[in-house]
This record gives C-alpha cells, structure tokens and sequence, in this order.
C-alpha cells in the first residue's frame, strides 16, 4: 500500500538522510511531501517552509532533533497522521506520549531502513 507521507527537515543537500529517504520514498511508489528551513526540490518532490495544509497524510517522518520538535507538535497532530517514524536522533519522550495519547502509532527506526527491508 502506497502511503503519503511527510518528511519534516527536507534538505536538497544529497548528503542529508531526509534527502535520501525523500528519493527512497518516492522510488518505492509513496506520494512525499516535505517541509524544510529552506524552499527547495529533490526530484520532483517540492521542498516547502513553514506549515503548508496537507490532506491524508499516512506517516510523518521526522528529521529535526527534539529541541526544533516543539513548534511542530500542533501542526503535526493536526494532520493526523496515522504514524510518527522518529529516526534516529529524533527521538522525543514528551511528543511520543502526546502522539500515543492521539492513537497516532509511534516507531522508533530509520526510515530508510523501514523501506529497504519491507517494514515500511
């Protein structure tokens, strides 16, 4: 099943995971979106700023540390996403609760890792 899914820290720097997973995401079919510091592209997926209204996102997959997490908690919950991945160095006891408490799954793994072995 394809997901659309929303990859928060975008980058076009090719070296940046959120990169990375930007270009596995689409190459495996998913519809991406992506939010970053800067306005930019990876591909053909549009790389906007600040809080752009997105419909049915499946997964939110976050590349910000949790100290730049706190600006996007509401943004986040409100577009109730089914899931949370929070790659590694992500991680964020205080938005992992707030999103279970949701009914939003939370998963604590790598997203290009999730792709590359079928548990994405």
């Amino acid at each position: 099943m394809k997901k659309r899914t929303l990859v928060i820290g975008a980058s076009e720097k090719p070296s940046r995971y959120s990169n990375k997973a930007i270009k596995l995401l689409g190459k495996y079919g998913h519809d991406v979106k992506a939010i970053g510091i800067r306005p930019g592209k990876v591909e053909d997926v549009e790389i906007e700023t600040g809080f752009p209204d997105y419909d049915d996102i499946h997964t939110v997959t976050l590349y910000i540390g949790p100290a730049r997490q706190p600006q996007y908690y509401d943004y986040i919950l409100k577009l109730k996403p089914e899931r949370i991945i929070f790659n590694p160095g992500t991680e964020n006891v205080e938005f992992e609760k707030m999103a279970k408490e949701r009914g939003i799954e939370v998963v604590e793994n790598c997203t290009l890792v999730m792709l590359s072995s079928g548990l994405f």
